[in-house]
């Protein structure tokens, strides 16, 4: 049997095509989840640090054909308003990840995402809508505590409930914002992490590929959703990752 397929039958890199898989089809549905479901898959085999890099490459890839299938649903407004301090925030946090490891943000993480998930299921979130300076604050701080975490797509999009979007405005400007705060921490990663991300190049290759896959698997069954039950589902996932992020951050502390 060629090396090659022998490789991909490893249960290493069945684990990791399966996630990437998964994690793609629900950031279709979502606006997040590669970076939440890949990088813990990641750290399986390498340390935290490098997952969180690695994982941005596989990232960037279904975020951008995520982006040009749903570019005509961007919300302008909310991508300049929210999407730069985002990206701004993104590139400070990612800049201080490698100096911060306190199991309390990742705590502070779960807190937050078990609170928005809260919120959306019970009606009061629908109090509380993000405008003018608000939402440049909301983006820069998402931004700060998701590249600090290296899961900023669940804080991300757990702001952007705060506006009123459509499911597919509401993705497709996720999906934006998510690629220009790529731009912003990539060349970081790649400096800080280039030559160890390299020497895992067929696991990051392997990601790539399911997320791909999934990206557009998951773009279909967007279609699927009824406007009423979306927001429903994006609080599921929330509640789940925080939920899991939480867990996570109180394990550590011992």
């Amino acid at each position: 049997m060629p090396n090659g397929q022998c490789r991909m039958l490893n249960p290493e890199y069945l684990l990791i095509a399966g996630a990437a898989t998964v994690a793609g089809a629900i950031a279709s549905i979502a606006g997040f989840g590669i970076g939440s479901l890949l990088t813990p898959a990641f750290a399986v085999r390498v340390s935290t640090n490098l997952a969180v890099a690695a994982v941005s490459i596989p990232h960037v890839v279904g975020t951008a054909v995520r982006f040009w299938t749903m570019r005509e649903h961007i919300d302008r407004r909310v991508l300049v308003g929210f999407g730069l301090t985002s990206a701004a925030g993104g590139l400070a946090g990612a800049l201080l990840q490698r100096m911060t490891g306190s199991p309390w943000l990742t705590i502070v993480f779960g807190i937050v995402l078990l609170f928005v998930a809260f919120s959306q299921m019970t009606g009061l979130a629908r109090r509380m809508r993000f405008r003018g300076a608000t939402a440049w604050i909301a983006g820069a701080l998402s931004g700060l505590l998701g590249g600090l975490i290296g899961n900023q797509g669940g804080i991300r999009s757990a702001a952007l409930l705060g506006f009123d979007l459509s499911k597919e405005s509401f993705v497709a400007s996720a999906t934006a914002i998510g690629l220009i705060v790529d731009a912003a921490r990539m060349p970081v990663y790649m400096a800080a992490m280039g030559h160890d991300m390299l020497t895992i190049w067929p696991l990051v290759a392997t990601a790539t590929v399911g997320v791909v896959i999934g990206t557009l698997v998951g773009r279909h069954l967007l279609g699927r959703i009824g406007e009423a039950h979306f927001r429903r589902v994006i609080a599921l996932v929330l509640a789940l990752l925080g939920a899991a992020m939480l867990t996570k951050g109180l394990l550590n502390l011992k």
